[in-house]
């Protein structure tokens, strides 16, 4: 698919990766519209993206935002959800745990209500996570649902073809969403990935390249794409 000159809608587009890939796909020509909880506490899109609020998970609001927002030809959602439990699974808070999941609903809000309105060329483009597949102590959860995302966007590729539907994983990326800082920040990345190939916390646009990937290439469906410096094998 050549970008210049078509329409993407980003869910979670307006911080971290979300924000990398806005920006990526503007500066290929395309028209971006960057989608948020919180637009007002957007990040600087640059020129080419334009705002609006929506919640993923809220199914009707997503729907109107579709409906609104069409024509259209890309539509990628990086959108967290809610809180992410964290913790041993046996004494972690169902409630949280569930919560966690809030994520692959919002997913599925977005491809139920967007998928119909893209043209025979489109393509759609999740975000997971490395421990989708490899999961350290403490991350059953974020685990769960990565491979729950994964799984969804396998399964559902043969339903919606022509529509391509494909998935990047990235490993830990140093993003907004830590709240450390300075030298806390450092250590913890370093902590995070010293056994990896690459051993340092990626940065969006690494992510954003791999996004700019599954939408150009034409031949690819229902697959995952890993960006995670060699988490997988470490």
């Amino acid at each position: 698919m050549e970008i210049s000159d078509r329409k993407a809608i980003i869910f979670g587009g307006t911080s971290g990766i979300g924000l990398a890939v806005a920006r990526q796909l503007a500066a290929e020509g395309a028209e971006v519209v960057a989608v948020s909880r919180n637009p007002d506490r957007a990040g600087d899109p640059g020129s080419g993206v334009r705002l609006a609020r929506c919640d993923a998970r809220e199914e009707a609001a997503v729907a109107a935002l579709l409906a609104a927002e069409a024509p259209y030809d890309i539509l990628i959602s990086s959108a967290t959800g809610g809180e992410r439990a964290v913790g041993p699974f046996l004494t972690m808070d169902m409630d949280g745990y569930k919560a966690s999941f809030d994520k692959l609903w919002g997913y599925a809000n977005v491809v139920r209500h967007g998928a119909g309105r893209l043209p025979r060329d489109g393509c759609i483009v999740l975000v997971s996570g490395a421990p989708a597949r490899r999961m350290r102590p403490g991350q059953i959860a974020i685990g769960s649902v990565g491979g729950a995302v994964e799984a969804f966007a396998r399964g559902v590729a043969s339903e919606l073809a022509p529509v391509r539907i494909n998935t990047v994983a990235p490993g830990q990326i140093d993003t907004p969403m830590s709240p450390l800082e300075g030298e806390a920040r450092r250590a913890f990345y370093a902590e995070a990935t010293v056994g990896n190939p690459i051993p340092r916390a990626g940065r969006p646009e690494e992510i954003a390249q791999a996004v700019l990937f599954a939408v150009t290439n034409d031949f690819i469906t229902g697959t995952t794409i890993d960006v995670d410096g060699g988490w997988l094998i470490a």
